[in-house]
């Protein structure tokens, strides 16, 4: 935005991502048009025109996690047109005020310089926020988190930025800080110190004395045991339910095997199976063959005549019988013994001799050689 005459020369936002962000100039920001004071309405409501908003938003950055980079992108997302200017303090100043970092100053610069919401990194920031520092670096708005942070003798070293109204609020990650960083590797150190033993670090790169490396060895071999035991006993783990889903697997098939077994005998042997009606149609066959046949239904009627009806009156029309004094015993002796008189007794088949319902009987030799002479 022209402002009498003069055209703001402002570095803009950074809007490509592929390379870091760049170092701030200590000695301020060259622009020659007047920067004046400006409003939280007009920076919320984008009303500087091309003029970015300038926020500034310091600290240690120790160990760089996603706690400082959500710090980061609150700041550069409090307005519309953001410009965000990152102060890192230097090694002295934090050794002095905050204590011994894991990294060095360059190690810190490099991380903030590498998150994408990092347009400027000032290098070996100050402790405490001055009027002419903002002044110098045209700051509008300073943004950190609302606690109060005691520090150089004082309750809050941004007490005097909230009362100049030029403080923005940023809220802090809960359960992530570089303290609680710290607090964990002291809390493991010697499975750290281990793994990096085992990674070929020496015992001096280290700090640790003869006694310290020889504990750290056997505590390693300890925990391979260790884990080598666990592998086994989940290794037995997953064996034995296996097994017990193979044996309740094997169960189920036998169940139903037997199942169909059961049911395959009672079919075959059971009341009405199939083994009774193949001995029942055996020995229908079997009395069949053994029986004698009867005569076709549609064979011819032979009848015998009155004449020799007349002469043999041991016979009936309708059923040819021999008298009682031939045969003691119609059924053993017809086919076994020849009774008295066998000489004039003869066997004829029912096929020969008539209609006689199918029996074989024994005739009398003189109608014997009258049905012949008759049927001659």
């Amino acid at each position: 935005m022209a402002m009498e005459g003069v055209i703001h020369t402002c570095p803009q936002p950074c809007s490509r991502t592929r390379q870091p962000a760049q170092f701030a100039n200590d000695v301020g920001v060259k622009c020659e048009a007047p920067h004046h004071k400006m409003t939280l309405q007009e920076a919320q409501q984008h009303l500087t025109g091309d003029r970015p908003v300038r926020v500034y938003a310091d600290g240690i950055f120790d160990l760089f996690h996603s706690g400082h980079a959500r710090a980061l992108m609150q700041a550069k997302n409090l307005f519309p047109n953001t410009f965000l200017i990152v102060g890192v303090n230097g090694d002295d100043l934090t050794h002095t005020y905050k204590g011994r970092t894991v990294m060095s100053e360059n190690e810190r610069y490099e991380a903030v310089r590498h998150c994408r919401y990092v347009d400027h990194v000032l290098r070996n920031a100050p402790w405490t926020i001055s009027p002419e520092f903002i002044s110098r670096h045209k700051i509008d708005f300073v943004a950190h988190d609302d606690v109060p942070y005691a520090s150089a003798g004082q309750e809050d070293v941004y007490k005097h930025i909230k009362e100049a109204g030029v403080f923005v609020a940023t809220k802090r990650t809960k359960g992530v800080s570089t303290s609680d960083v710290v607090a964990r590797i002291v809390r493991d150190y010697d499975v750290y110190a281990r793994r990096n033993l085992q990674r070929g670090y020496s015992p001096s790169s280290l700090n640790l004395s003869f006694l310290n490396e020889k504990k750290l060895h056997l505590q390693s071999k300890v925990e391979r045991v260790r884990r080598k035991v666990l592998s086994v006993e989940e290794c037995s783990r997953n064996l034995v339910h296996k097994v017990e889903e193979k044996s309740q697997e094997l169960f189920q098939r036998w169940e139903e095997r037997s199942r169909e077994l059961i049911g395959s005998f009672l079919q075959l042997f059971g009341p009405d199976g199939a083994w009774k009606l193949m001995l029942q149609e055996s020995c229908d066959r079997m009395i069949q063959a053994v029986s004698p046949r009867h005569s076709p239904p549609d064979s011819p009627q032979f009848h015998l005549p009155e004449a020799l009806l007349e002469e043999c009156p041991t016979f009936t029309k309708g059923r040819m019988e021999l008298s009682s004094m031939c045969l003691e015993d119609e059924e053993s002796e017809r086919h076994s013994h020849r009774p008295e008189g066998a000489d004039t007794w003869k066997p004829v088949d029912s096929t020969s001799a008539g209609d006689i319902k199918g029996e074989s009987v024994l005739w009398p030799a003189p109608c014997i050689s009258n049905i012949q002479n008759t049927l001659d």
